[in-house]
């Protein structure tokens, strides 16, 4: 039985939670996925025709850039327009109980008694790209759900963490002045998949010069159809945030005109359908063989991987076959 069925928590309660946007039935559905239940697949296969409305919008950056204030901001903004707000900041996974250690709902609290805003912290579990696992299943619930706009709030960026990009619609890459290098913590990789440019915190000394790096490097890199714009911004203060929410709104209706936004989505949905085949695949070899077992006498006699691989892909290819 379900951690859902022992809560008594069917899939059609959920589901009329969810389409009437209940607090209490969005989060559950949600701590549903982040725990894996069984009642997931069903789930998002019950909702999905819903979706796909949402405009879907990443922020990522270094620690400390002041990514949760500017999401808070531009949540507020949006919300003076009447929007419906989902926020899915995702947090480092505590090694103590696999939660969310940081909890932006505590650190957003001009939001958290706005009905029109649902915000709920995810971790990250070991997840690469500053993601978690299950983010691509919330985001779905949430658009289902009628929330117009979706933001996602990342952990922040390394050199190869740049998944984000393949998850969301437009990249807002966050950084600020006074990080020694700020461009060499940034630019390997993240150069490629930023939309919009934000130096926060531009009431400190440095913010022209990041500008100026910023503009630098992105002159070598080569050309292409859309320009990320740079804006300053001093989020504590709400200032150079309207010109953020114009720049998002236009880069929204670039993707549009172009279809940009369509071949983004395609390729979220093959990343997602890849990594559950990956998954299954590996259920699949440790049902059939046992993975560890298999790869312990692998190592015992010095068998290459390429050699591991071609056997356990053989061997349930076999199994299915004979099933």
């Amino acid at each position: 039985m379900s951690p859902a069925s022992l809560r008594g928590l069917g899939l059609e309660e959920l589901l009329e939670g969810i389409a009437e946007r209940r607090t209490r039935a969005l989060a559950r559905a949600l701590s549903l996925i982040e725990d894996g239940d069984p009642l997931r697949e069903r789930l998002i296969g019950s909702v999905y025709e819903r979706t796909g409305s949402a405009r879907v919008i990443g922020v990522t950056g270094p620690p400390g850039a002041g990514k949760s204030t500017i999401v808070d901001r531009l949540a507020q903004l949006l919300r003076q327009d009447d929007e419906l707000v989902g926020v899915l900041a995702v947090d480092p996974t505590s090694p103590f109980t696999g939660g969310a250690i940081l909890g932006d709902r505590i650190r957003m609290q001009s939001l958290y008694t706005d009905p029109g805003v649902f915000i709920r912290s995810m971790a990250t579990r070991g997840a690469m790209g500053g993601l978690a696992r299950s983010t691509l299943d919330a985001v779905d619930l949430l658009d289902a759900a009628g929330f117009g706009w979706i933001l996602v709030e990342t952990v922040g960026v390394g050199q190869d963490e740049v998944d984000v990009v393949r998850c969301v619609d437009s990249v807002v890459v966050v950084t600020l002045p006074g990080l020694g290098d700020d461009i060499q913590a940034i630019k390997a990789g993240i150069m490629e998949i930023a939309d919009l440019f934000v130096v926060n915190k531009a009431d400190r000394e440095g913010s022209d010069r990041a500008v100026r790096d910023l503009e630098m490097v992105l002159s070598l890199v080569e050309s292409r159809s859309w320009e990320p714009p740079i804006l300053k911004t001093v989020a504590s203060r709400g200032e150079g945030l309207a010109e953020l929410l114009v720049g998002i709104r236009r880069h929204q209706e670039w993707l549009q005109s172009c279809g940009e936004l369509e071949r983004r989505r395609r390729s979220r949905l093959r990343l997602r359908v890849e990594n559950l085949l990956k998954e299954r695949v590996l259920v699949a070899v440790d049902e059939v063989v046992g993975l560890q077992s298999t790869l312990d006498r692998a190592f015992d006699g010095h068998e290459d991987p390429y050699a591991v691989a071609e056997r356990l892909f053989n061997a349930v290819g076999a199994a299915e076959n004979g099933s």
